[in-house]
């Protein structure tokens, strides 16, 4: 686990350390040490350097690699300098490091590796001008780069921007920041390290879901065990105009491959032939249905479904009108285990008012994308998309719920505890994808002690890594969801022996 910290967070924090017990000379000399020592810097080096302290670091660096013979140029960006910065440019002429402005539209083909210390992490606006022009040109250079702190270009906190460079490598300065895993930073970071260099924050805005916490997560299993002790969990879903029988199959065996003790697939009756060939691993329990083959709310089934069931997952391909609406209104009500609710019970959510979760005796994880999250929380998805991690925890800890925000990584946040889980590929952008996620939430959240949120986060791990190793043998292009259930074996084997291995 790796402390997240937001931009705000980080400066005030850098501010308090400056100003109780290292000078902030001290602090970029850390920096730039940091980032000679771990990036794989080659020489020929240009280092690209703007106006704020992020510019101050370049010129730092290039001292250093100067110092260890590295044939090096800085290329300036602005004639305005930091304090600190303006120190370490002297010191660059000292040792007679060559010095010059960078020019529009210059080629840096030329150059082996080229270091990006044009902006911070506190970019707050679209790259501009000369800096947008160097950020394509370096793209368009070939040259391995490295981006100290934050790809130029990235929000810290959002993880958007555009242009924005294309690094090979990111040095992070002190902390992870919110923007090295969400929006597009997952394409643009390259292999991203952190360098610790002695500030210490003031908070923690987040954590960042790890292996070894993924995996403390997985309960050892004992001979003096059955299946209930890995808990029964209830997948409440699918109505025909969904073809709900093959997504709720692939859920069930996502629970299943995860861990569950028993998943058992609530869906109308007439789904039920269709769906246990595929399941043969779980329970069907058959739903009263309307004449279109969708739920209809009788409330003596979901009764014995609550009754039976330690974690239930609701909403998937379930459709919607009043018949779903007076389910989930029924589980909050009535249910006291662990509630996910998802896709279409997001939307009969909404409909019923967000202001239930606050009397519901369910732990309830909410799991929408940004869409779904966009009509939960009353706000556009351009919102949503800039201040993520903020919105996600006001919500959650409004309604007194956990909040699973779906993305390139993975928000999870019940207001106070908040994790980001930085597993998943492209390959897992595919229908049904969303679905082997539920089911795998649904058998983590029945067999671990964790927090929720932990838990939730830990399944995200879970269900991200598994869809690696299936990119891994099919290619991000023809790759389904189906194909992510089948990675899960080996994916669950990986944590329990991190997990053996440090109990």
């Amino acid at each position: 686990m790796q402390e997240i910290l937001s931009v705000k967070t980080m400066r005030d924090s850098d501010a308090a350390t400056i100003r109780e017990e290292t000078p902030g000379r001290e602090l970029m000399l850390r920096a730039a040490r940091g980032v000679v020592e771990r990036a794989d810097i080659q020489g020929p080096a240009a280092v690209l350097c703007g106006s704020g302290n992020n510019g101050g670091d370049g010129y730092a660096i290039a001292c250093l690699l100067a110092e260890k013979n590295v044939p090096v140029t800085v290329l300036r960006l602005s004639r305005a300098l930091s304090e600190d910065g303006a120190y370490y440019l002297e010191q660059c002429l000292e040792r007679n490091v060559p010095v010059r402005f960078y020019e529009a539209g210059e080629n840096l083909s030329g150059w082996k590796t080229l270091v990006d210390c044009l902006f911070g992490t506190g970019l707050s606006r679209p790259a501009e001008g000369l800096y947008a022009d160097a950020i394509r040109q370096m793209n368009a250079s070939g040259a391995f780069t490295v981006a100290v702190d934050i790809p130029s270009g990235i929000n810290g906190d959002s993880g958007l921007g555009d242009p924005a460079v294309r690094a090979d490598q990111t040095v992070s300065v002190g902390s992870f920041k919110p923007g090295h895993f969400l929006g597009r930073a997952k394409d643009v970071r390259g292999e991203l390290i952190n360098c610790d260099i002695g500030i210490r924050p003031l908070q923690t805005d987040a954590r960042l879901m790890e292996e070894k916490d993924a995996a403390a997560c997985l309960p050892q299993r004992r001979n003096y065990s059955h299946k209930g002790a890995y808990a029964y969990v209830g997948l409440a879903g699918g109505c025909l105009a969904y073809n709900g029988a093959p997504r709720l199959a692939a859920m069930a065996s996502a629970a299943m491959k995860s861990g569950a003790g028993v998943a058992v697939a609530a869906v109308p009756k007439s789904l039920v032939p269709a769906m246990i060939p595929y399941t043969l691993e779980s329970t069907a329990f058959p739903l009263s249905e309307t004449e279109d083959g969708a739920v209809r709310f009788e409330e003596a089934e979901w009764e014995v479904l609550c009754s039976r069931c330690r974690v239930i997952a609701f909403g998937m391909g379930i459709g919607r009108g009043e018949e779903i609406r007076n389910a989930l209104a029924y589980l909050l009500a009535h249910f006291e285990g662990r509630l996910i609710i998802d896709a279409d019970g997001l939307t009969e959510l909404a409909g019923l008012g967000c202001e239930l979760l606050k009397t519901t005796r369910a732990q309830v994880l909410l799991t929408p994308h940004l869409g779904e999250a966009s009509r939960l929380l009353s706000r556009s998805v351009k919102e949503i998309e800039a201040k993520p991690l903020e919105l996600a925890k006001d919500f959650a800890a409004r309604f007194g719920c956990t909040l699973l925000l779906k993305g390139p990584a993975t928000i999870v946040t019940d207001g106070d505890e908040t994790w980001i889980t930085d597993r998943g590929c492209p390959g897992m952008a595919t229908a049904g994808s969303g679905d082997v996620l539920s089911g795998v939430l649904a058998a983590v959240l029945g067999y671990s002690k964790a927090s929720l949120p932990k838990a939730a986060a830990a399944a995200a791990y879970l269900c991200g890594a598994a869809g690696e190793r299936a990119q891994d043998e099919t290619g991000p292009t023809a790759m389904t969801a189906s194909d992510t259930v089948r990675a899960l074996p080996q994916a669950v084997r990986r944590l329990e022996l991190v997990r053996d291995r440090t109990v």
